[in-house]
C-alpha cells in the first residue's frame, strides 16, 4: 500500500509531521498513522497559549481500534488548534495532511525541525 508523504514537511518516527507556514509550524499526523488507527472518533489537543516541548506529549487521538498519545515534533507556544476536529474528528482520516491538521505553534527552534526525518527517510521507515 502506498501512503502520501509530502516533501514539504518533516516527520517524527512516531508519525507526526511538522510543516513550516507563514505563521509558525503546523502539526498533524501522517497518512500512514491515520490508516493504522482506523476511524478516528476523538481528538484531545492543548489550549492556545500553552507551551509544549519537542518530544513532549501534546494530546491524544482515539479511534475505534486504539488510543494513542500525540508527540510534538518541535517545541513552541500553541498559536491555534484545529477546533473543527472536536466536532469532526473524522477529518483526520479524510485529510490527515490538510484539513485534519491539529495545531500550529510559534517559536520553534529551526534545529529541532531540521533534526526530524525527511520525507524520504520517513518513507523508508514505513516501507
Amino acid at each position: 500500500m502506498s501512503f502520501d508523504v509530502p516533501d514539504d514537511r518533516r516527520y517524527r518516527e512516531s508519525h507526526e509531521w511538522a510543516l513550516p507556514t507563514d505563521d509558525g509550524i503546523r502539526i498533524g499526523i501522517t497518512d500512514f498513522a491515520q490508516d493504522e488507527l482506523g476511524d478516528v472518533v476523538f481528538v484531545e489537543l492543548p489550549d492556545e497559549g500553552e507551551s509544549i516541548a519537542q518530544d513532549e506529549e501534546f494530546g491524544v487521538i482515539e479511534s475505534i481500534k486504539a488510543v494513542s498519545d500525540l508527540y510534538a515534533p518541535v517545541g513552541g507556544e500553541v498559536l491555534t488548534v484545529n477546533e473543527e476536529l472536536f466536532d469532526s474528528p473524522e477529518l483526520v482520516n479524510e485529510d490527515a495532511l490538510g484539513e485534519g491538521w491539529m495545531l500550529e505553534i510559534e517559536g520553534a527552534d529551526e534545529t529541532e525541525l531540521e533534526a526530524l526525518l525527511s520525507a524520504d527517510e520517513y518513507e523508508d521507515q514505513i516501507a
